[in-house]
């Protein structure tokens, strides 16, 4: 006799997302009813920032109640920091989120592509 590693279709569970990760209902209610904005991504989440020239990839390092510290990744290879108001509003492209308005994907700096 063997043990199997497969669950019976009966034990899977109902609040589960797809991947694994089980969302609450007021969790649904929130993503759903309210627009994103910057203070609702965590630290460590990757964003798109309009910067004065181009659009930049950067990453939440801190979130504050009144605002978030971005770190923003430069063409030449070094990094800054941004700080923008907590209640910015993102706008989703697909699952990226975008702050700023215009055309983003036209636009992206071009990174050093040696490394």
């Amino acid at each position: 006799m063997g043990t199997t590693s497969e669950r019976p279709p009966t034990a899977v569970a109902h609040d589960a997302a797809p991947g694994g990760l089980s969302i609450s209902e007021t969790d649904i209610e929130r993503l759903s009813s309210a627009p994103p904005t910057l203070g609702s991504l965590p630290v460590g989440a990757r964003l798109v920032l309009r910067c004065r020239a181009d659009w930049r990839a950067a990453t939440v390092a801190a979130s504050e109640p009144e605002r978030v510290v971005l770190n923003v990744a430069s063409p030449t290879g070094h990094t800054y920091r941004v700080r923008r108001p907590s209640d910015s509003p993102l706008a989703l492209d697909g699952g990226v989120p975008v702050l700023g308005e215009g055309c983003w994907r036209v636009g992206l700096a071009r990174y050093d592509v040696r490394w």
